[in-house]
């Protein structure tokens, strides 16, 4: 009884969990690599710490600093980007260190902020998970 319980238990986390997922957009490391390479016009909205931005960002990332994006002062670095991402059309990626928590706030902000989701991606396994660091920019 006890083990019919458990894996039942199991079962409805991991629904749950699928339908919180669900509620993101993410983009694979190589879609975004492709996506780089052919120059599309995006908004890279950074928010790593500031050492981790200084070891390793995307070049035009908007660095923010509001990484984990948990607070009110978080999330008031992130209002200096809503300008810029009112200004155009294009496609929003959010990168955070690992593409977890701190991105899914960061999104659920933005989309407070009247941002339309179908414009926000979230890089999955953040920065930490990119496999590709000639890509990459270090110093600022």
């Amino acid at each position: 009884m006890h083990r019919i319980t458990a894996v039942l238990v199991a079962s409805l986390l991991l629904v749950a969990a699928a339908a919180l997922a669900a509620d993101y957009r993410y983009v694979s490391a190589d879609t975004f690599k492709g996506w780089l390479e052919g120059g599309k016009q995006m908004i890279i909205v950074d928010i790593q710490p500031p050492a981790d931005f200084g070891r390793k960002h995307f070049k035009g990332a908007v660095e923010t600093n509001a990484f984990p994006v948990s607070s009110d002062d978080d999330k008031r670095k992130l209002d200096g980007v809503l300008k810029k991402i009112g200004a155009t059309r294009d496609d929003i990626v959010i990168v955070c260190p690992r593409g977890g928590g701190g991105a899914r706030n960061t999104y659920d902000y933005l989309k407070s902020r009247g941002v339309e989701e179908t414009r926000m991606y979230i890089l999955e396994k953040g920065a930490a998970g990119w496999p590709w660091p000639t890509l990459c920019v270090t110093g600022r």
